[in-house]
């Protein structure tokens, strides 16, 4: 990895160029405290964290053009950021250097309903579109549980999934077209308003989870669907958690409908989330519980569906199955779900916090492997996420009784084990996370390294100076 002093220092006489490119009041320089925010994401361990030398806040294309092709000259890194909310330390600036801050590029450009397209930058909240689209009876389907505060453009850089994936897909399957700047300042134009397009390599995709590291996007644009006209919730409470695993798969292929979610999530996890609300859910006699969505053109289709998916996980072993068909009762169910990391991490800033991807019938025995984890290093394991696609996240917090200095030391081979299990079920180490600087170390378990050299020779086509993004994914 090139270490700090390979780069240049962002120095006054550089900030005074930034300044003429951005303006000055969109240039943060000197000021410990402003910085200090634009050091870390999500992650809590304080270890992930690197404050920047400066952060610029451009507004067009152009400007961020001429911010890399300064920092090419200068060499100096450049660290691209949306909203800030990754779990991977994609948008920490390893390397000091410039943080892009991308808030100020928040429009939605073009709503094409005849295409069934929408066009916008990446600074926009996920969460706007979908405002925005409703009175066109359309909507876009990624569906991050962050979506009230990431921006589009860092979903896009991380190719994120989310609950709605089992059905709709990750945010790959709706991107069409994007413009970038290069690392090295140059403008690319990718795809467009077409659903097929086979002319070439698919640098489009390669873009899409690139986290950062190959370019900046400009602008995106995003393929709809139909919004649906009805859409119901189940809650199902299992008194195991085998049981409520082992009902997904029949639940996926026993119904005859595929669910546009199926969220599990372990007694632990409802508890912390409920006290952390002052929510109520009748857990008592179940140990876990699944969170279904069907959703559809009309009522009485999902209303079928419904019923047969319901019949089906009681016949799997469901205590009991609850309707939620109003927005209010729906509601309260996904809040529980979408804070039950929020809850988890106010426990301690000492955990394990992963999100494994195995194929969907190993996730029984990924559960029970990452319970027995939490057993093995005597902490507290959580589990939930995304059980329709193999998507687990787990937690793994510390025990209150270890010093921080006998947990940082143990960390590396819990994530050793835990990384090395998904990928004996043949999974990898993040669904849709990311690598970042968090797990690169672990790349080797689930990469040959083949096809590692394969992903440092791409880097080294479109970033030869090393500027975008340094130290993210792997080290060159």
């Amino acid at each position: 990895m090139p270490a700090t002093q390979d780069y240049n220092p962002v120095t006054p006489r550089i900030v005074e160029e930034l300044n003429a490119v951005v303006g000055a009041k969109n240039v943060f320089f000197g000021d410990p405290e402003k910085l200090q925010a634009f050091s870390h994401d999500e992650i809590p361990d304080v270890r992930y964290a690197h404050m920047p030398e400066a952060v610029v806040r451009p507004g067009s294309a152009q400007e961020i053009a001429a911010v890399l092709k300064l920092a090419n000259r200068e060499r100096f890194p450049v660290t691209p950021r949306g909203a800030g909310s990754g779990l991977s330390g994609g948008a920490v600036p390893l390397h000091g250097g410039v943080v892009l801050l991308l808030d100020r590029l928040n429009r939605i450009l073009e709503v094409d309903r005849a295409n069934m397209m929408v066009v916008v930058e990446p600074g926009v909240v996920t969460n706007h579109i979908n405002e925005v689209l409703e009175p066109y009876g359309l909507f876009y389907p990624g569906y991050p549980m962050s979506l009230e505060t990431c921006f589009i453009g860092g979903n896009v850089a991380e190719n994120a999934g989310g609950a709605k994936a089992v059905k709709y897909g990750v945010t790959s399957r709706y991107v069409v077209g994007l413009e970038l700047v290069t690392p090295t300042g140059d403008f690319l134009s990718l795809g467009g308003k077409r659903v097929k397009d086979v002319t070439g390599y698919d640098l489009l995709h390669l873009m899409v989870g690139s986290e950062g590291t190959l370019g900046v996007f400009t602008k995106i644009t995003l393929r709809l669907l139909p919004l649906p006209k009805a859409a119901v919730d189940l809650l199902c409470l299992y008194r195991t958690t085998e049981e409520a695993i082992a009902a997904v798969p029949r639940i996926m292929t026993g119904a005859g409908s595929i669910p546009a979610a199926i969220e599990y999530i372990d007694q632990p996890s409802a508890r912390v989330a409920c006290d952390y609300l002052n929510e109520s859910i009748p857990l008592e006699d179940c140990a876990a519980m699944l969170l279904v969505t069907v959703d559809g053109s009309d009522a009485g289709l999902v209303e079928r569906e419904y019923d047969a998916i319901g019949e089906e996980a009681l016949r799997a072993g469901a205590v009991q199955v609850f309707v939620a068909d109003n927005a209010t009762t729906s509601e309260r169910l996904w809040r529980v779900r979408r804070n039950v990391a929020e809850a988890i991490a106010l426990l301690s800033p000492h955990q394990a916090n992963e999100d494994l991807s195995v194929p969907m019938a190993q996730v029984p025995k990924l559960v029970r492997d990452i319970e027995r984890l939490g057993r093995k290093y005597e902490g507290r394991a959580f589990c939930y996420g995304h059980a329709g696609d193999g998507n687990i996240h787990c937690r793994i917090v510390k025990n209150p009784s270890w010093s921080v200095e006998r947990w940082r030391e143990t960390l590396p081979a819990l994530l050793t084990e835990l990384f090395t299990l998904a990928a004996g079920l043949g999974g990898t180490i993040s669904g849709e996370h990311g690598i970042g600087h968090k797990r690169k170390a672990y790349m080797h378990l689930v990469c040959s390294p083949a096809a590692i050299e394969m992903m440092k020779a791409v880097k080294r086509v479109f970033d030869p100076n090393n500027i975008l993004n340094p130290g993210k994914i792997f080290d060159l």
